[in-house]
């Protein structure tokens, strides 16, 4: 039974409906996600909302004080656009970074947009804060000095070949094009993101005509509009990237040549005959196919793709997906990163990225609610783990230096062995360290295994997680990281990892919803649940299995249109009827 407690104020009604007369939406199982724990243990949900706000709030501050701090600096090479950009470290200490080193020019997008992005959706607005644009700094990262004419992860190619990208690994030329998206769905009326945002769509769609449904190449020199092969294996899953930015384009500009662009990347990710992750890109594939197949009616395999983002069976990046276990009685399930390097090595930043297109997957296809609910239980729990506050210290590479982080800069990773190979070997799984110190030998140090990159991504989960009352039963956002989307009414997934039935009080979101009464709709069961509601209502969830709840208003006109449900004109259930 699903029991509802409704409250209005003026009444209190208990509503009692069967649970088993509802015509359940089917769920489809993700094999890798039936290995993780239904309830992680130890189960401790943190703040990340917090663990945002207080990222910015410290690590934007110009005048911080501590050995290696401030780990922002002001970069005046005027690169790409006539004016300043604020630089980020990519990792403590890094001596490749800061105003005295390269010109003060060496600083990544990733590190840099991730964090405007992160802080973007937990509510601050970075266009304006404390007198300063970080939001327009971003247009350096438009590399139009070298005719690229995209967003790329460096300004200038001068200091690119001392990080990741330009030219000879294809993601790190790819990605920075959807944060960039991402951050114009936030900031449509930026100066000059209009002419960034068509130049980056048709950089994109004249390179997916080129390519012509062959994306089996190392990277594509997006100057020279040519695909290259190196010594660097192909990453075919950048047609991944190429259909996110190209539906996004076409969405913002209604131009249905960036929709073919998106359809035919899409055609040559779907015809990959082994799995072709790489490092971040293959959940938004899965994303992408489900909702076009919800919103242009495609028929593309959202179980492929979903299977080659979790499973580590990737071939090029040997076992690369999402890792499952518990290490010493600590669940390290949902993280991302390698499942075969040294018994497996999670990242941060890829962890958080996954949930950007994961989540409001479900809104699309709300058969994948347990699966995505469980994953992101899991993600959310274990990913505390990469904070050296919440990682037990023998279980840490340089636990003496964790006052360095300031409480809001995590590790880069953690591995089931140190991948130090001749350093701290004694740590048992899980070990929380970072590549850092590999990346300038002898000169980089130990601190820069602490990742201001990963940990400028928080946001992400901050915008879509809340725990509830019921500890483990999380609330997540599906608009939150649904960008160029159609209007939407509020919708969150609440997935309830107990073997007994367990009670969450649903709460009308502040400021999301319109003046007046409203429904609450369930996507799994594909049925109004409470109805006139005020404020709040208690719902009752099934052991083991999720419900998808959907604000409507009370006495919105009632269509059903192509297996769509709508409610006044807004699609409520992208599949009513099909089941």
């Amino acid at each position: 039974m699903i029991k509802l407690k409704r409250s209005t104020g003026l009444t209190i009604i208990s509503l009692f409906i069967s649970f088993f007369s509802f015509a359940q939406v089917q769920q489809i199982r993700v094999s890798r996600v039936d290995s993780m724990a239904n309830k992680p243990q130890p189960l401790q949900i943190i703040d990340w909302k917090d663990m945002a706000l207080n990222f910015d709030r410290t690590i934007y501050d110009f005048n911080a004080t501590g050995k290696y701090w401030p780990m922002v600096w002001m970069d005046s090479t005027g690169k790409n656009f006539g004016q300043p950009i604020m630089g980020m470290y990519t990792a403590v200490g890094d001596v490749r970074q800061g105003k005295l080193h390269n010109k003060g020019m060496f600083h990544e997008a990733l590190a840099n947009m991730g964090s405007v992005l992160g802080a973007t959706l937990v509510g601050l607005d970075k266009s304006k804060q404390n007198g300063l644009n970080y939001v327009g700094m971003l247009k350096n990262y438009f590399n139009k000095d070298t005719g690229w004419d995209i967003m790329m992860n460096n300004t200038a190619p001068e200091v690119a070949l001392l990080g990741g990208g330009y030219g000879r690994d294809w993601w790190y030329d790819v990605y920075p094009n959807l944060l960039f998206y991402a951050i114009y769905d936030q900031y449509p009326h930026e100066p000059d993101f209009d002419f960034i945002g068509k130049s980056i769509a048709e950089k994109f769609f004249k390179a997916d005509s080129i390519l012509n449904g062959n994306y089996n190449y190392s990277y594509f020199d997006y100057g020279q509009m040519k695909p290259f092969r190196t010594q660097i294996c192909a990453q075919p899953d950048a047609a991944a990237g190429h259909a996110y930015v190209l539906y996004a384009a076409h969405k913002k500009y209604g131009d249905l040549r960036y929709l073919k662009g998106a359809i035919s990347a899409m055609k040559a990710l779907e015809s990959q005959q082994i799995n072709p992750t790489y490092e971040l890109l293959m959940p938004f594939g899965a994303y992408m196919a489900a909702r076009m197949n919800a919103e242009q009616g495609t028929n593309f395999d959202v179980q492929k793709m979903l299977n080659w983002t979790f499973d580590g069976t990737a071939v090029c990046r040997e076992g690369w997906g999402f890792l499952v276990g518990n290490w010493n009685g600590i669940d390290i399930s949902g993280t991302v990163g390698s499942t075969v390097d040294h018994g497996g090595y999670a990242f941060l930043m890829n962890t958080f990225d996954a949930a950007w297109p994961l989540v409001p997957l479900v809104r699309y296809q709300q058969g994948y609610a347990h699966a995505i609910g469980k994953w992101m239980l899991n993600a959310v729990n274990a990913s505390r783990l990469f904070y050296p506050q919440y990682m037990p210290k023998d279980h840490q590479t340089i636990p003496e230096h964790a006052s360095v982080t300031k409480g809001v800069i995590a590790y880069e990773g953690f591995a089931k062995s140190s991948t130090f190979d001749s350093l701290y070997q004694s740590l048992k799984a899980p070990v929380a360290q970072g590549d850092g110190p590999k990346w300038v030998p002898g000169q980089n140090p130990e601190v820069s295994q602490f990742s201001v990159y990963g940990s400028a991504h928080a946001g992400i989960f901050g915008s879509m997680v809340k725990n509830t009352e019921v500890n483990g039963i999380l609330r997540l956002d599906l608009l939150a990281t649904d960008f160029y989307r159609q209007e939407a009414y509020p919708t969150f997934l609440y997935y309830n990892p107990y073997r007994t039935a367990k009670s969450i009080f649903f709460k009308i979101p502040a400021g999301k919803v319109k003046k007046g009464r409203t429904d609450i709709y369930d996507l799994v069961s594909q049925k109004f649940i409470v109805r006139n509601l005020a404020s709040g209502s208690k719902v009752k969830i099934p052991a083991l299995e999720s419900v998808v709840l959907v604000c409507v208003p009370t006495g919105a006109v009632k269509i059903v249109q192509d297996n769509k449900l709508l409610f006044g004109g807004v699609v409520v259930d992208y599949n009513y009827g099909k089941n």
